[in-house]
């Protein structure tokens, strides 16, 4: 086979892989939504996603990676690298969001939004959260150092990353706590903050 099938092949398997993950976690999702996290074992979510229990563990380690693994995190960082160069390095995190989630389904949205309450009123996933952070921070910034075109360990991009990170967070779990909150808003308004210098 040429070097293009290779590649062609490669790339199916992970398109497969990735709708393989995401049609457990909608499952698992869903199931969270109807009878409660506790309440869902593996073994429930396995047989809504028509999978074995070992192939779901070759997708998630344990039940908690089904709510803590955000399958948008990657898309986000595609859509950040490809916003217009003269945005700054906010501007153009606050563009990639909005792109991004404006463009779910509402069913989409749903599952992500359970998603986030799961993490906030779960011990068991708050506990794991901090644990788990540290994967899309890395991701962060990797992106925005090829974005501005620097090493991503200079620490001006690991700071800024991190500070990005915590306030995103910061304004999700203020956010939860308003059942009328709009938490995209909270985020964007995380964001706008940063970029006025963080005033009080």
């Amino acid at each position: 086979m040429t070097a293009s099938g290779d590649t062609h092949a490669g790339g199916l398997r992970e398109r497969k892989k990735a709708r393989t993950r995401a049609a457990i976690q909608d499952h698992a999702l869903r199931l969270y939504l109807e009878q409660g996290y506790a309440a869902t074992t593996i073994e429930q979510i396995a047989e809504a996603a028509e999978v074995s229990q070992s192939t779901f563990f070759r997708y998630f380690s344990t039940k908690a990676e089904t709510v803590l693994y955000d399958r948008l995190d990657p898309v986000l960082m595609d859509s950040l690298l490809n916003q217009p160069a003269e945005l700054s390095p906010l501007a153009a995190v606050r563009a990639a969001i909005h792109q991004v989630l404006d463009q779910l389904k509402p069913d989409e949205l749903e599952l992500e939004q359970t998603r986030w309450r799961l993490v906030a009123q779960e011990p068991e996933l708050r506990s794991a959260l901090t644990d788990h952070i540290a994967q899309p921070t890395a991701l962060l910034t990797e992106t925005i150092a090829q974005r501005v075109g620097r090493e991503p360990d200079d620490i001006a991009i690991v700071i800024w990353a991190g500070g990005l990170i915590g306030a995103i967070y910061a304004a999700f779990f203020a956010a939860l706590q308003d059942p009328d909150a709009d938490l995209i808003e909270y985020i964007d308004g995380a964001i706008a903050r940063l970029e006025a210098g963080l005033p009080l």
